[in-house]
């Protein structure tokens, strides 16, 4: 499926349309993440990245991969060292 936005004039000449596409699709599968309403890879999917990548589009923009708290973190790694 294609969207269609219309944008000034003055500002799509500033950017090529390939960077600007990508910049777009990037910035909304980074929005839809953010608001969990797609998963991780599936964001990655959307913004045409690899995981690895897009994790890295996720912390150049302070938006965290894991949804775990220090304490529930914690917890979870002492669970390893049980026999």
């Amino acid at each position: 499926m294609q969207v269609a936005i219309d944008l000034p004039n003055d500002f799509v000449a500033f950017h090529a349309a390939p960077a600007l596409r990508q910049e777009i699709t990037t910035s909304y599968a980074l929005w839809l993440f953010q608001r969990e309403r797609v998963t991780l890879a599936k964001a990655a999917e959307l913004a045409g990245m690899d995981l690895y990548d897009f994790m890295g589009v996720c912390k150049a923009n302070h938006v965290p991969v894991i949804d775990m708290s220090r304490d529930e973190l914690a917890a979870e790694l002492g669970g390893l060292n049980a026999p």
